[in-house]
């Protein structure tokens, strides 16, 4: 077993049901910090509902009912008192499609920090470079602040809104198939930022390209039909997986 203080996100025993259908079944795993962390499985086995339960985004869902505990530091976010809004700027998430907002590259990263009350001009220009630093784009971008984000290319804007997650300071970043909608030489940008930013931030990765989350990831869990089947160092589960299931997976028998 890990140390404790080694562990970010600790998760027990969590089902999820859209009204009487299961999508997950008794979950439980240990997220490490400053790490990658990847889910993989195949389409509809729960990777993504279950990303979304360490943020509460499911919260927004119709007849959803969310059973056990997720624990981020040791607190439980699904106990009564839990702030959703400070959860969600702890914990960032980036989606598969990127979403910048319709405005100027400046105004999507400041959006956050003005929401939270910083409202400095110099504070604010310091939070736009070392976020745009920090998401590898700040030289791309840094002559065309005052543009619309919606003018960059695809793998710009995935960037710009790692940037604009980055700028409300995290611990844990959800990274939901970030990479599934961009070009090659995107996808390796993405991929290299990832790798950089583990050394500040806890991530977590849904994918559906093996190759990406061995590349990637520190640790690898396999989904199932709304199970976990499966969770080691990400070597270990490529190599040598203690599962039949696993195995047939990765070596594409199915899926």
């Amino acid at each position: 077993m890990k140390d404790s203080k080694d562990i970010k996100v600790s998760v027990n025993d969590l089902s999820v049901y859209y009204g009487t259908t299961r999508a997950l079944t008794k979950i439980s795993m240990d997220i490490p910090d400053k790490k990658v962390t990847a889910f993989i499985g195949p389409s509809g086995c729960g990777k993504s509902t279950f990303l979304r339960t360490l943020n509460r985004m499911n919260d927004l869902i119709e007849n959803i009912k969310i059973e056990g505990e997720v624990n981020i530091d040791g607190v439980n976010i699904y106990q009564k008192n839990i702030d959703v809004v400070n959860l969600r700027k702890k914990v960032g998430m980036i989606f598969q499609k990127s979403n910048p907002f319709s405005k100027s590259i400046y105004d999507n990263i400041t959006y956050g920090p003005r929401i939270n009350g910083i409202n400095h001009k110099r504070q604010l220009d310091e939070i736009v470079e070392t976020s745009l630093k920090q998401a590898a784009i700040w030289e791309e971008v840094k002559d065309r602040l005052h543009y619309s984000a919606l003018s960059l290319s695809g793998g710009q804007q995935q960037r710009i809104c790692i940037a604009r997650t980055l700028a409300v300071n995290p611990d844990i970043i959800l990274m939901d198939e970030p990479a599934s909608a961009l070009d090659p030489i995107s996808t390796s940008k993405i991929e290299e930022l990832i790798h950089e930013l583990k050394r500040y931030y806890t991530i977590i990765i849904v994918t559906h390209n093996m190759q990406q989350a061995a590349r990637t990831s520190d640790v690898t869990a396999f989904f199932y039909l709304g199970e976990l089947i499966e969770m080691d160092k990400t070597k270990t589960i490529f190599t040598n997986p203690a599962k039949k299931q696993t195995e047939d997976y990765i070596s594409g028998r199915f899926g």
